[in-house]
């Protein structure tokens, strides 16, 4: 028996997404065209629309359909903006970004998740993505300054230069700050001139964490 993938993409938007306000028809429509099933590792194509977090290698995976659709939307992305994605992992995410923006610059480090990552960017036929050689918590300065830098994976504290490579006209970092084994903080900072402020969004609770250690900036 096949599995109906488009009729599971149309389920997960009617029932995860569109009750929990995403209202975006451009989002919406991204979620239930682009095919989450191509962009897992394993053999276990039928959970990428469960309500569930995706695990691809040790610690990292995607998160939950709507927690990746909530930072998308808050994330306000125009057609016009260039975008720092930090952690793009298989390039799912990656990839519903790209259909909102003019450019996507795209980080990941890990060789095993980097090898998908490229050969989906180019079966995608996404034109406006570039997998870059950057640092999750140094960024990637080589074509700053960006109107928006994502980090949908829960990471406990990032660089102090990251903010230096947002545009000091509005740029927002929006990205999920781990708290505690337990719990991460999805928040937006927001760049105005040498002025920030910080907004909370909602919680996450998953055990994924971009990388275990690190030393950078704490917002």
């Amino acid at each position: 028996m096949n599995y109906n993938y488009q009729k599971a993409r149309e389920l997960m938007v009617e029932n995860q997404l569109r009750p929990n306000k995403i209202k975006d028809p451009v989002i919406l429509d991204l979620f239930k065209e682009i095919p989450k099933e191509n962009f897992i590792l394993n053999g276990e194509k039928t959970i990428p629309y469960s309500d569930s977090d995706v695990t691809l290698i040790d610690n990292r995976g995607y998160l939950k359909n709507l927690h990746i659709a909530q930072l998308i939307n808050y994330a306000e992305i125009k057609k016009e903006h260039k975008i720092l994605h930090l952690g793009a992992l298989t390039g799912y995410v990656t990839v519903l970004i790209s259909n909102l923006c003019m450019k996507v610059y795209a980080v990941e480090t890990n060789e095993i998740l980097k090898s998908q990552l490229k050969n989906n960017v180019k079966k995608s036929n996404s034109n406006n993505i570039e997998v870059v050689e950057g640092s999750f918590i140094d960024g990637f300065k080589s074509h700053e300054p960006y109107d928006r830098i994502i980090i949908d994976s829960p990471i406990k504290n990032i660089g102090d230069n990251i903010f230096d490579q947002l545009s000091s006209n509005l740029g927002k970092v929006i990205m999920i700050k781990r708290e505690n084994i337990y719990l991460s903080k999805a928040i937006k900072i927001t760049k105005n001139n040498k002025n920030f402020s910080k907004e909370y969004l909602f919680d996450i609770f998953s055990k994924y964490d971009l990388i275990e250690e690190n030393e950078g900036f704490e917002f």
